[in-house]
């Protein structure tokens, strides 16, 4: 699996998009109501592709529900890298990768 992460509008979806397979975006947004976050990490581990957006910068949300989804949304982030062949860091267009090797396109 291709992890793929980074701030808002990076870059990340059209950079995937070229690597094919069975692809999905944005899972940060699923950490949040997930009853097991190994158990989501081991399901979104079976595509080839996975993106989400670091959450965790910037200011702190005074909501204690916005708190909690973020911290979800990065340890969602941490299990997905633990599982990933590859894990990318998109910012401003530019990819540094910072676990394995990119695969053949």
């Amino acid at each position: 699996m291709l992890f793929i992460t980074g701030p808002l509008y990076s870059g990340k979806r059209t950079f995937a998009k070229p690597f094919g397979g069975r692809q999905i975006y944005e899972v940060q947004t699923l950490a949040a109501n997930a009853e097991s976050l190994p158990a989501l990490a081991d399901e979104l581990a079976q595509y080839d592709v996975v993106t989400a957006t670091e959450v965790g910068g910037g200011v702190v949300p005074m909501d204690p529900a916005q708190r909690a989804a973020r911290e979800a949304a990065g340890r969602l982030a941490c299990l997905l890298a633990e599982r990933a062949d590859c894990v990318v860091q998109m910012f401003c267009g530019l990819t540094t990768v910072l676990k394995g090797e990119l695969p053949p396109c």
